[in-house]
């Protein structure tokens, strides 16, 4: 029965992730690209400076009683970007689709910030208060009231429920087990139990605990990663020119696409470079907008350019850092590991002792902080599917923790697969509502070029 199972879920993935899915991804990212003017190139700059740039600004960190501060919207829409699919995601990428899957990864991310940069504009544009007077919003919101095809909103809510458990939730238990019994042999079901406190004590405070527990956690482990890989790379960095020539030539090999005879083929590497891509940035699926959503910011695009900024770091910056350790060291092909596992160990053949417990450190926030910043999305979806109903978003949280426990004991494969289909279907009414509202995501942001003169 679990062997079925596993293969419906691998049947649905491929459809899923099929031609299909790969032209409407690319196809929104470059329509948006020409409707926006070519904006995540022509004002990469200006993204900067009203982003990291501009992080010690006071009105990043204001906040009041209608939602939480820009950074901390931030803080939580990123912990759900710089996750697991940085680490785990990412090697999984490269031994499933090859080096190639890196290049293809790019593509989606270049594409991918103005595809957020979209989402999050019209979250801001269409979002509602509920009984609280804090904001809400999402896709679901946006195609209801941006569109107003409600049923097309239900069907984004109900996907991004499910994806909420796979993807943001068992994913990044699984990688958190896996990391912890490769490096310290603790037992998987040890972690679940000791995760599974942690989760339910910071997801039953709501938005407002993730978002602070989230601020302090994301800066610390995203520069504590990067000065890691950094490290790494410098002592290895006689092996970087070859690791990028590997990346270029396998994301165009056409051997095995038409013989199976070598390589991985450019359509796998496609095919996991954009899954694996949209999984480490999440540009397309609609999930981050609805933390973006919860800020008390009232300029779209101001928040929209972090969303920007947060595909660019994430999959431009921590992917390829990443995934270059993972090459120089070779461990990628024949040495039978994947996931964080790999990355454990890459890191680990370069920087001993430091890459081991330093990598498995990183994993564990990782995970932990994706984990609690997409209990909120699932938060958003049952809310918007039960008129916010109180008692149905107290069950969905008590179901969610509980799932973190069981992906700590269930199979890395499997799970992927779940998400990796899940993040498709969530994907696909999402796409449509850019596409339908790209008339207003253009107006807002001319509206906001004229008003500063220069965007």
């Amino acid at each position: 029965m679990s062997e079925q199972i596993t293969n419906i879920i691998k049947t649905v993935d491929g459809i899923v992730w099929g031609p299909v899915m790969l032209v409407l991804l690319i196809g929104t990212g470059i329509f948006l690209t020409f409707r926006t003017g070519f904006l995540q190139f022509r004002r990469f700059g200006y993204m900067l400076k009203n982003t990291v740039f501009g992080l010690f600004s006071k009105n990043q960190h204001e906040k009041d009683s209608s939602g939480v501060s820009p950074f901390q919207a931030v803080a939580t829409a990123m912990a759900g970007t710089i996750g697991t699919g940085s680490i785990a995601g990412l090697a999984t990428a490269i031994v499933s689709g090859g080096p190639g899957a890196i290049f293809w990864m790019w593509v989606s991310a270049l594409l991918g910030m103005v595809t957020k940069y979209s989402e999050i504009v019209l979250s801001l544009k269409f979002r509602e208060k509920n009984e609280k007077g804090e904001w809400v919003g999402g896709p679901m919101y946006y195609i209801k009231n941006g569109l107003g095809i409600r049923w097309l909103a239900a069907i984004f809510a109900v996907f991004a429920m499910i994806a909420c458990l796979g993807t943001g939730n068992a994913t990044q238990s699984n990688s958190i087990a896996v990391a912890l019994n490769s490096t310290l042999g603790i037992t998987p079901w040890i972690t679940g139990v000791v995760l599974t406190v942690i989760a339910a004590a910071v997801i039953l405070g709501g938005m407002r605990r993730i978002a602070s527990v989230n601020e302090k956690l994301v800066p610390f482990m995203a520069v504590f990663f990067v000065l890691c890989a950094v490290a790494a790379l410098v002592i290895n960095f006689r092996a970087i020119p070859a690791a990028f020539a590997l990346i270029f030539k396998e994301a165009f090999n056409f051997k095995a696409a038409f013989g199976g005879a070598a390589g991985y083929g450019i359509t796998v590497a496609m095919q996991f470079g954009f899954s694996r891509g949209v999984f480490s940035n999440e540009a397309g699926l609609g999930s981050a907008p609805m933390a973006h959503a919860a800020s008390s910011t009232k300029d779209p695009v101001k928040q929209g350019l972090w969303g920007m900024f947060e595909v660019f770091f994430t999959t431009i910056i921590i992917c390829t850092l990443s995934g270059l350790v993972i090459l120089t060291t070779g461990l990628w092909s024949g040495a039978g590991l994947e996931g964080a596992a790999l990355s454990i160990a890459s890191f680990d053949k370069i920087l001993p002792g430091v890459g081991k417990y330093g990598i498995t450190l990183a994993t564990v926030l990782f995970a932990l902080s994706t984990l609690l910043g997409w209990a909120y999305y699932g938060e958003v979806s049952i809310g918007y599917l039960t008129n916010k109903s109180k008692t149905a978003i107290l069950i969905y949280r008590i179901v969610y923790v509980a799932v973190a426990f069981i992906g700590t004991v269930s199979s890395l494969d499997t799970i992927w697969t779940f998400s990796s289909a899940m993040n498709g279907l969530m994907a696909i009414p999402n796409l449509i509502g850019l596409i339908g509202l790209s008339k207003v995501i253009a107006s807002v942001t001319k509206e906001h070029e004229l008003q500063h003169k220069k965007l």
